[in-house]
């Protein structure tokens, strides 16, 4: 071996997997395989033990999974690069590993070519996404953000759908008038509205009112 070579643990619960892996890395002159572990806790063990390059690891494992295993390991005085390889591609999982530290999310169904250059670029710390997880990923931040009000502004709000004046509001609550178009003007601005009517209707049909409590006084 050379000394570009770059040193590679595997990790996976399935043997027939883990060498499924290696032999794909045999065949290329610039990656070692060093090491295989079972489990995320034996995978932290290895990593302390060998201080590999990349760490291929996957999600689902005993003992501790891929996403404790990663926080363990980026936690080490070591440089070892995480990168995640499994057949789970949901926003949750995703989100679990990279929140973890894993500099790449590669999916099962990968090439022997792209797992090499994902290797490679892990190493580097280049961060590496499968196709399908940089387009989950994009969609995901491209979602407008869930509109959450305060107690308070729901409390305006549920009073305003009541029928009542801003001057009865502030009576119910007991603040000021002023208060209570104040809190009126923050919840326009997030549920992008500019009058009482829709601000009413749109939160209840966003779940941030609740409909029946008002639809059977109507």
């Amino acid at each position: 071996m050379t000394q570009d070579t770059l040193r590679v643990i595997v990790v996976d619960d399935h043997s027939v997997m883990r060498a499924g892996v290696v032999a794909l890395l045999a065949a290329e002159p610039t990656i070692e395989s060093v090491g295989e572990a079972g489990d995320g806790l034996a995978a932290v063990e290895l990593v302390e033990r060998l201080e590999p390059d990349v760490a291929l690891i996957d999600l689902r494992m005993p003992v501790l999974d891929g996403v404790a295993a990663t926080t363990r390991i980026v936690g080490l005085p070591v440089r070892t690069r995480v990168l995640i390889l499994t057949t789970y591609d949901t926003d949750a999982e995703i989100e679990r590993a990279v929140e973890a530290g894993a500099i790449g999310y590669l999916l099962k169904d990968t090439t022997r070519e792209q797992l090499v250059e994902a290797i490679r670029s892990a190493a580097r710390g280049q961060t590496v996404l499968a196709p399908r997880v940089a387009e989950r990923l994009v969609a995901r931040m491209r979602r407008p953000a869930p509109v959450v009000l305060t107690s308070r502004e729901v409390q305006v709000l549920d009073a305003v759908a009541d029928g009542l004046s801003n001057a009865d509001i502030g009576k119910r609550l007991v603040i000021a008038e002023a208060t209570v178009k104040t809190h009126l003007l923050r919840v326009f601005a997030k549920l992008d509205v500019s009058d009482r009517t829709h601000a009413v209707v749109i939160a209840m049909e966003s779940g941030l009112l609740p409909r029946s409590k008002h639809e059977s006084r109507g």
